[in-house]
C-alpha cells in the first residue's frame, strides 16, 4: 500500500509526541501509558490482533470515572492533532521540480485545455470575469470545536510552515520546538467543549471570523492568480470590479424551526457585519496609507485632495474618517435606531470610488507596480465583500407564512387562508399585489408567531438591499408560497425587489417543483416584476432523509434538469440554490466532481451553495486551505459552463428511474415501515444525548415525533458516531443488486464511466462505505440495544456489507478506496485513535442511561468529547 508521505508522518509524530509530553507532565507516567497501551492496543486490534482487542479492552474497562474525561480528550486531541498535520501538508512547501497540488494548477490546466478546444480567447476572459458563485455560510448544530482552541490550532499549522525550511539553524528548530509544545499546552488544557449553548448571534460572529482570519486574506490571493492565470493564457485581465465568488450567511437569518432567531437577532446581524466591514477595511487603510506616499499624482486626484505634499495620504485620510464614522454609528445602533450621519458610508461606490481613484493617478504617473499591490487587494475585497461583509438570506418554513396570512383574512372576515386550495389563493394574493391600499389595519393586533413573521418582514424591508441575499422558504410547495411571501413583505414596506426563493425539500415536493414554477412564471404580474433570475434552492438533505439518496439523488437531477428546460422557454434565467451538507447523506462531498456532475445548462455561470459548519473551518478556515477550495469552485463552475457533461441516454434514465424506485422501497421498507427501526435508532445511536448537549442554537428537533420529526443534521450526525452511515447508503444496496440480479452489470458500467452524474454518486457511496466500520457499529448494539431489537442491527450491518460488496464489484477493486491509496492509509491512521473513542462513547452511554447527571458533569463532558473526536476522526460529519 502506498504510504503517507515521510514529511506528513513526521508532523504527525512531533505531535502526538509534544501532546504525550503534556499528557505526562499533568497525569505522569503511568497514565500515559495507560494512553498508550490503549493506542497500541486498537492499532493491532485493527491488524486482526486478538491479543490487542484484548488489550484494548481490558485497559478501558480498567479506567476508573475521574480517568474517562482525560481519556477522551487524549485520543481528541491527537485527532484534531492529525487533522492540522494533514491540512497543512495539502498546503506545505514544494521542493523545486516537485508538482504543485491539483487545487493549485487546476485553473491554469483548465484554461489551456478550453482554449485547445477551441474557445476564443476573448469570450474566455469575459465568462471568467462574469462568473456568479455564491458561497452560503450557515450554522450547524455538530460543529462543536470552540473559536478559542480553533485559534491554537491555526497556530500551530502556521508553526509548522515556519519549521519547513531546510535551512533552519538548530536554534531556530529548537525555538519553533518550544512554541508548539507551548501551543499544544495551551490546547491541552483548554476545554474543547462549551458548556452553554451558542446563540445565533454567536454562531454569526464565528462565521464573520473565518471571514476576518482567513477568507479576507485568501480572496484577494486567488483573484490576484487568477488574473495572472487569465493574462499569461488569453493576454486579458480580469476587470478590477469583477468578483467571481461572493460569500452570503444564514447565521442569524434562519429561522426555520429555531425560535431562537428572532428579528431582533436578523437586525442585530446585520449592524454587526457591518461593523466588521467597517473595521476590517479599517486596518487595510491604515497599511495602506503607510505605503502610498508618493508625491506625484494625476490631476484628477489633485482635485480631489487639495493641495497636499502626500496627496493620496490627504485622500485615504478622509476615506478613514468615515470608515471610523459607519465603524462607530452600526455600534450605537445595536442598542436602538440611530439615524446616519451623512460620514456614514451606505453605497459600495463610495467606498470604491476613492480606491479607484488612487489607483488610476498611480497607473498615469507610471507607478503601475505600486497600484498593483495592496492598493488592488483592497479595491478586489471591496468588490467581494462590499459594506455589507456578507450578504444575510432570510429563511422560514412555508407554514408559518401560511399561518399569518390565514390570521389576517379570519381578522378581515374573508375566511381561513389555509383552508383554501391554490387557485383560491392566486387569486387573492394577486389581487392584493397589484392593490395600492394596505391589507393590515392600523389597530390589527397579531398572535405571537404572527406579530413575530411580520417583524422580520419589517426588517427585511428596512435593511439596504445589499446587506441581504435571498428570502427562501423551506418546505415550498406551489406558486402561491412565494407570492405569499411577496405579499407579507409588501405590506412591510418593501418597494423594492428581492429573490423570495421556494426551497423544495421533500421526494414529493422535489417532483412537484416544476410545475410549481411553471404556474409562477406563467403569471403575467410576476412575470412583469421578475428582476434577475427566477432563483430555486434544490433540498437535498430532506429528500434524502425522506427518500435515502438513491431516489433523492435522481429525483434532484430530474427537478433540475425540467427547471432549466422551463425557464429556457419563459427566457428567465435560472439560478439553481444547492443546498448541500458536509456528508455523503446530505448531498455533500467533493465539491469540484458535484458541480461537474449538474444536469447539463443548469450551471451557467451561475452557482450557489451552502457551505455548512464544520466544513466551513476544513475547507475555509485557514487562508492556503481556502485559497485551494475557492480555485475548486472557480474551475468547476467555469468548466460546468462551457463544458457541460452531456445528457444521459434513455437507457440510463430507464435505469435510474428503477434503481431509484428500488432503493426508495428499500429505504422505507426499513426506516419507516420496520416496527423496531425508531425505537433501535435511539438505543443505538446517540441521538438522544445529541440533543442535550450544547451544540447549536437550532433545536434538534422540529416537533415532537419519531424519525420523521429529527432535522437532517443531528438524524445523519448520530448514525455517523456509530459508524454505520446508514443514511448515506440504504437503498443502494438494494438498488444495485437488483440491477446486477437483472442482468444490467454492462449498463451500470457504461453509465460510470460516460455519465459523470452516476459516476459522482459511486465515488461518494464508495467513500461513506470506506469510513463505515461493521464491528464498531456492532460494538454499540452489544452494549446499549435491547436483546429483542439486536436482530435488526445484525440485519443493517449485513445490508451495509452488501452495499460494500456491490460497490466492489461495480469498480472491480478489491478493497474500497484501493484506486486511493492516501485517503485509505489516512482513515486507517485515524481508526488507531477512534476506535477507542468509539469503545469509550458506548461505555459512556451505558454509564449515562443507568444513571442521573447533572448537565455539565464529567460523565455528560466526558460523553461530548467523544462525540467530538469522532467528529474530527471522520470529518464531514453531519
Amino acid at each position: 500500500m502506498t504510504q503517507i508521505d515521510a514529511r506528513l508522518r513526521e508532523d504527525v509524530h512531533q505531535l502526538g509526541e509534544l501532546l504525550g509530553t503534556t499528557i505526562r507532565e499533568q497525569y505522569g507516567d503511568a497514565f500515559l501509558d495507560k494512553i498508550e497501551r490503549i493506542r497500541k492496543g486498537a492499532k493491532a486490534a485493527r491488524q486482526g490482533s486478538a491479543d490487542g482487542a484484548r488489550q484494548l479492552s481490558e485497559t478501558l474497562d480498567q479506567l476508573n470515572d475521574d480517568e474517562l474525561l482525560p481519556v477522551a480528550r487524549a485520543f481528541n486531541q491527537f485527532l484534531n492533532l492529525a487533522n492540522i498535520a494533514e491540512q497543512y501538508h495539502r498546503v506545505r512547501r514544494r521542493d523545486p521540480g516537485e508538482a504543485k497540488p491539483f487545487e493549485n494548477r487546476i485553473l491554469d490546466e483548465l484554461l489551456q485545455r478550453l482554449l485547445a478546444d477551441g474557445h476564443d480567447r476573448e469570450a474566455l476572459a469575459r465568462q471568467v470575469g462574469q462568473l456568479d458563485i455564491e458561497l452560503v455560510l450557515t450554522a450547524h448544530p455538530t460543529e462543536v470545536a470552540r473559536r478559542t482552541l480553533i485559534q491554537k490550532y491555526d497556530a500551530i499549522s502556521a508553526q509548522l510552515a515556519e519549521q519547513d525550511h531546510r535551512d533552519l539553524s538548530d536554534a531556530e528548530r529548537d525555538a519553533i520546538a518550544g512554541r508548539l509544545q507551548r501551543l499544544i499546552a495551551e490546547a491541552w488544557h483548554t476545554e474543547e467543549i462549551r458548556r452553554v449553548r451558542p446563540t445565533p448571534v454567536d454562531e454569526a460572529k464565528w462565521g464573520f471570523a473565518v471571514i476576518e482570519n482567513s477568507l479576507w486574506q485568501a480572496v484577494p490571493t486567488v483573484l490576484r492568480k487568477a488574473d495572472q492565470t487569465l493574462q499569461r493564457e488569453t493576454g486579458l485581465r480580469l476587470p478590477l470590479q469583477a468578483a467571481p465568488i461572493r460569500f452570503a450567511s444564514w447565521m442569524g437569518g434562519d429561522r426555520d424551526g429555531n425560535p431562537n432567531v428572532t428579528a431582533k437577532v436578523t437586525r442585530e446581524v446585520l449592524l454587526l457585519a457591518r461593523w466588521m466591514a467597517a473595521d476590517l477595511y479599517l486596518r487595510d487603510i491604515d497599511s495602506l496609507a503607510a505605503e502610498l506616499s508618493m508625491q506625484q499624482a494625476s490631476d484628477e486626484l489633485r482635485a480631489r485632495a487639495g493641495d497636499s505634499a502626500e496627496p493620496y495620504r490627504a485622500l485615504l485620510k478622509g476615506l478613514r474618517e468615515r470608515l471610523r464614522a459607519t465603524r462607530a454609528w452600526a455600534h450605537e445602533s445595536l442598542a436602538g435606531p440611530v439615524k446616519p450621519s451623512a460620514a456614514v458610508l451606505s453605497h459600495n461606490d463610495e467606498l470604491y470610488e476613492p480606491l479607484h481613484l488612487c489607483y488610476r493617478s498611480l497607473h498615469d504617473c507610471g507607478m503601475g507596480v505600486i497600484a498593483d499591490g495592496p492598493l488592488l487587494d483592497f479595491l478586489r475585497r471591496v468588490s467581494t465583500f462590499g459594506l455589507f461583509l456578507v450578504r444575510l438570506d432570510v429563511r422560514q418554513d412555508a407554514a408559518r407564512h401560511a399561518a399569518a396570512l390565514g390570521e389576517i383574512t379570519e381578522y378581515l372576515g374573508l375566511g381561513r387562508y389555509q383552508e383554501w386550495d391554490e387557485e383560491q389563493r392566486l387569486v387573492f394574493l394577486q389581487t392584493e399585489l397589484s392593490s395600492r391600499r394596505p391589507l393590515l389595519p392600523a389597530d390589527f393586533c397579531p398572535a405571537e408567531d404572527t406579530a413575530e413573521v411580520l417583524a422580520t418582514c419589517r426588517e427585511v424591508a428596512a435593511a439596504p438591499a445589499a446587506s441581504l441575499g435571498s428570502y427562501v422558504i423551506s418546505m415550498a410547495g406551489a406558486a402561491s408560497d412565494v407570492l405569499a411571501v411577496q405579499l407579507l413583505l409588501k405590506e412591510a414596506g418593501l418597494r423594492r425587489a428581492m429573490r423570495v426563493v421556494p426551497l423544495f425539500e421533500t421526494l414529493a415536493d422535489l417532483d412537484n417543483a416544476p410545475t410549481a414554477i411553471e404556474r409562477l412564471l406563467a403569471l403575467p404580474d410576476y412575470r412583469a416584476q421578475l428582476q434577475g433570475p427566477q432563483e430555486v434552492m434544490i433540498g437535498y438533505s430532506d429528500s434524502a432523509k425522506d427518500a435515502g439518496t438513491t431516489a433523492a439523488a435522481w429525483a434532484q437531477y430530474r427537478a433540475q434538469e425540467s427547471l432549466v428546460d422551463i425557464c429556457q422557454r419563459h427566457e428567465v434565467e435560472l439560478l439553481l440554490f444547492h443546498g448541500r451538507g458536509g456528508t455523503v447523506g446530505r448531498g455533500g462531498g467533493p465539491a469540484h466532481e458535484a458541480i461537474l456532475s449538474q444536469p447539463p445548462g443548469s450551471v451557467n455561470g451561475r452557482f450557489r451553495t451552502t457551505e455548512q459548519g464544520e466544513m466551513i473551518r476544513f475547507k475555509f478556515g485557514m487562508p492556503d486551505i481556502a485559497e485551494q477550495n475557492l480555485n475548486l469552485y472557480l474551475a468547476a463552475v467555469l468548466e460546468a459552463t462551457l463544458m457541460p457533461p452531456p445528457a444521459p441516454e434513455p437507457a440510463w434514465r430507464a435505469q435510474m428511474d428503477r434503481l431509484a424506485a428500488d432503493g426508495v422501497a428499500a429505504y422505507r421498507g426499513v426506516v419507516r415501515e420496520h416496527p423496531q427501526f425508531v425505537e433501535y435508532f435511539r438505543q443505538a445511536t446517540p441521538e438522544q444525548e445529541l440533543g442535550r448537549l450544547p451544540l447549536g442554537s437550532r433545536p434538534a428537533k422540529r416537533r415532537e415525533g419519531g424519525v420523521e420529526s429529527l432535522r437532517a443534521i443531528p438524524w445523519i450526525f448520530a448514525w455517523t458516531q456509530t459508524r454505520l452511515m446508514l443514511p448515506a447508503w440504504l437503498g443502494w444496496e438494494a438498488a444495485l443488486s437488483g440491477a446486477l440480479e437483472r442482468g444490467e452489470g454492462e449498463l451500470l458500467q457504461d453509465m460510470r464511466e460516460h455519465w459523470p452524474f452516476f459516476r459522482t454518486r459511486i465515488d461518494m457511496l464508495e467513500m461513506v462505505l470506506a469510513k463505515a466500520d461493521e464491528s464498531i457499529a456492532s460494538l454499540y448494539d452489544e452494549r446499549l440495544v435491547d436483546a429483542e431489537l439486536r436482530p435488526l442491527g445484525a440485519h443493517l450491518r449485513d445490508l451495509l456489507s452488501q452495499a460494500g460488496d456491490v460497490v466492489l464489484g461495480l469498480t472491480g477493486q478489491t478493497q474500497l478506496l484501493a484506486h486511493s491509496a492516501e485517503t485509505l492509509e489516512f482513515i486507517t491512521v485515524r481508526n488507531t485513535y477512534l476506535d477507542p473513542l468509539h469503545l469509550l462513547q458506548a461505555e459512556l452511554l451505558a454509564r449515562s442511561r443507568r444513571r442521573e447527571h447533572e448537565a455539565g458533569s464529567a460523565l455528560e463532558q466526558a460523553l461530548l468529547v467523544s462525540v467530538a473526536g469522532i467528529a474530527a476522526g471522520l470529518r464531514n460529519t453531519g
